[in-house]
């Protein structure tokens, strides 16, 4: 299986050369959308939000994984793997979360290059072909390495702050569920929330705060937009009180 992470969206061709590189290159395999939008750019972003989305996955799960706004750069290709999975993208700080958390790591800088390699679009021409070829049990040729530290130094273990917001206006923070006890409120922009279980919970209109399913703190407003309602925008800090 192969499970595809990236901030290219859904308009575009962008996805559909992943799959078609994908269906040529590792035909049989099982290509999952698991999320394609990371915040545009966000490395960060994506940095956290990876980690909290894999337990559905079998262990031989590959992850292609492009958050990459330096493609084309001197940022080194990778194939990081984590655990029993692999993850290939770009080495800027996008595994850096997962490989903190891993039991088991290894790294393996790509060397690897294709006749043909578009200056702007690695994913499409570098990194499906490599993920293909793990797919399969083959690793490119490629050598051992240690993953670069994220631009500005290492970033904590949980990230106080609204990383995504999904189409129901939900901001999700990078706060894993499991630090944070349910009883403590929560402030953001101003307004303090308290904890429920689920949306049923609180009154309809009502913002609070709750443990989500891939178990990080997300904030929400029960049958409304809690980006729209609380003006959140992406980066907003949260503290615990």
């Amino acid at each position: 299986m192969i499970a595809l992470f990236t901030d290219f969206g859904l308009n575009g061709p962008y996805v559909g050369q992943l799959h078609a590189v994908l269906a040529q290159s590792a035909p049989g395999e099982q290509v999952i959308d698991l999320f394609h939008d990371v915040p545009h750019y966000d490395i960060r972003a994506g940095a956290y939000l990876l980690p909290s989305l894999l337990s559905p996955f079998p262990a031989s799960t590959v992850f292609l994984c492009i958050v990459d706004p330096g493609v084309g750069s001197a940022r080194r290709a990778v194939a990081v793997r984590a655990d029993d999975r692999w993850f290939v993208g770009p080495d800027n700080g996008l595994f850096h979360v997962l490989a903190r958390r891993a039991a088991r790591l290894d790294c393996h800088e790509i060397l690897w290059r294709p006749a043909n390699l578009s200056s702007t679009f690695h994913g499409r021409d570098l990194f499906a072909p490599v993920a293909a070829g793990l797919a399969r049990g083959t690793l490119s040729e490629s050598r051992s390495a240690s993953l670069a530290a994220p631009e500005g130094g290492a970033w904590p273990d949980d990230l106080p702050e609204v990383i995504y917001i999904d189409a129901f206006g939900n901001a999700v923070t990078g706060l894993r569920a499991g630090r944070v006890e349910p009883g403590h409120a929560l402030s953001v922009r101003g307004r303090v929330l308290r904890y429920a279980s689920t949306f049923s919970a609180v009154a309809r209109g009502d913002a609070f705060w709750f443990c989500n399913s891939s178990d990080l703190i997300e904030i929400a407003v029960n049958e409304g937009s809690a980006a729209g309602e609380l003006g959140l925008r992406l980066g907003d800090r949260v503290e615990m009180e």
